[in-house]
């Protein structure tokens, strides 16, 4: 089983100009890679990742494009590793696409990427660094400053060093034995979780968990501070020469002054506290309902159509219903708990929970609901994490048809019925009876 730990980095300002010329590396070589791999395949060649990386080794110390001012090939300052990763994460990007592509889902092909729009990292092989304590040592800055030690004991398989705002962090990806893998958990319960906008998760036991919305309560300084960033950024264009909506040629670099990047420096830190506060929210939400069930069920959400409405984007974006989704895919697989995903056509709100009828008329402003059948009331998110957890048992109340309306009938025990999908992990076949037998000797002492 493999983990990873992301550590914050303390670094000096001569290492932090290493981090960025590495950075910068793996970029453009990912930039040519991708590429060389489209002209050769547009020739009708059938290029490979392997052969790509040898064609630039034979190049990269010669080539003109890779040589500096002086004629020195500049790629010696950096290691090795930095240039040769991209290969491999471009076989990856097009292994994936071309999966998609086959199953039919919306698939994507890899892009350039571009100074400043896209994720500055790096890759170290785990024989290239050194951990000790607080401390671990990488190729040609040697020591760096960890905020805090590496917190699983196994098999060091590499290291990604990455930067976000102006904050610099190590990912180092851990094959941990599995009684270090496995978590006990502290309660069995069954549960069904309804996720929304006006609480982040309401849970079948009555209990109804709030999320900070981090984007609405700094959407103010937000704005400010993205204003504050536009005028400057505008300066520079009309002192390059440019009209305020004119179209850049390709290639144009404006000017770029001191204020400018401190601008930019702390409109990024206010992305990244937000980003920070979110993501505090769902880990902590996501390992209590895994620690607390041994059986638990969600809704498939279809996030991205959701998105489309531009009265709610925006709500439903500062919750981040994706980031829950799969932090307890991978978070139910460590405790154990059978993790259920319900069709998002299954009408978890419009049943009653009490006797089955199918409440048609139900629109998303109505949170509560009366059922003309049993006169039972409801609230609209409760009603559903009740119907939710009805997946997970034998007491699922069936979908009744819009021309009958139906519900069960009295004195019967409805099947389970609708499409409900158990999360498979890929260790093989998942267990259903709660904690499983060989987890609970691996967690027995944890």
């Amino acid at each position: 089983m493999q983990l990873t730990h992301k550590i914050a980095l303390c670094p000096t300002p001569e290492q932090v100009d290493y981090f960025k010329r590495a950075c910068g590396t793996a970029r453009r070589v990912w930039n040519w890679a991708l590429n060389e791999w489209n002209r050769q395949y547009a020739a009708g060649g059938r290029p490979n990742a392997m052969a790509l990386k040898k064609q630039f080794n034979a190049i990269k110390y010669t080539d003109p494009q890779w040589l500096d001012e002086n004629g020195r090939p500049w790629l010696q300052d950096i290691h090795r590793d930095a240039h040769a990763q991209p290969f491999a994460h471009l076989a990856k990007a097009w292994e994936r696409f071309f999966t998609d592509l086959k199953a039919g889902k919306e698939a994507h092909a890899p892009r350039f990427k571009k100074k400043g729009r896209c994720r500055d990292s790096f890759y170290v092989a785990n024989d290239k660094f050194t951990l000790e304590g607080k401390t671990i040592r990488l190729p040609r800055i040697g020591e760096v400053a960890m905020t805090e030690e590496l917190r699983f004991a196994g098999k060091i398989l590499g290291a990604t060093v990455s930067r976000t705002a102006d904050r610099w962090f190590v990912a180092i990806q851990v094959e941990v034995p599995d009684a270090q893998f496995y978590r006990r958990r502290t309660s069995h319960e069954v549960n069904g979780s309804d996720l929304g906008i006006k609480a982040a998760a309401t849970i079948s036991s009555g209990e109804v968990i709030e999320a900070p919305k981090p984007l609405k309560a700094a959407l103010r300084r937000l704005e400010i501070r993205s204003r504050r960033l536009s005028r400057k950024l505008e300066a520079a264009r009309k002192a390059a020469g440019f009209e305020r909506h004119a179209r850049l040629p390709e290639g144009t670099r404006l000017p770029v002054s001191n204020n400018r990047q401190k601008s930019a420096a702390i409109l990024a830190r206010l992305h990244a506290r937000i980003a920070n506060i979110r993501a505090d929210f769902t880990h902590k939400l996501t390992t209590r309902l895994c620690r607390e069930n041994q059986a638990l069920v969600i809704e498939d959400l279809n996030v991205k159509g959701m998105l489309q409405n531009e009265k709610l984007a925006r709500a439903i974006s500062d919750v981040g219903f994706g980031m829950l989704r799969s932090q307890l895919e991978y978070k139910a697989r460590r405790y154990g708990t059978r993790l259920t995903i319900a069709d998002r056509w299954y009408p978890s709100s419009r049943l009653c929970s009490i006797c089955g009828w199918k409440n048609e008329a139900l629109t998303l402003r109505d949170r509560k609901w009366v059922c003309a059948q049993c006169g039972a009331h409801h609230d609209r998110d409760l009603n559903a994490a009740l119907n939710l957890k009805r997946l997970a048992t034998e007491t699922a109340l069936p979908v009744a048809s819009p021309s009958s309306n139906g519900g069960a009938a009295a004195g019967t025990v409805p099947a389970v019925v609708g499409k409900v999908t158990p999360v498979r992990y890929d260790g093989g076949q998942q267990d259903t009876s709660g904690q499983e037998e060989n987890r609970a000797h691996f967690c027995a002492h944890s």
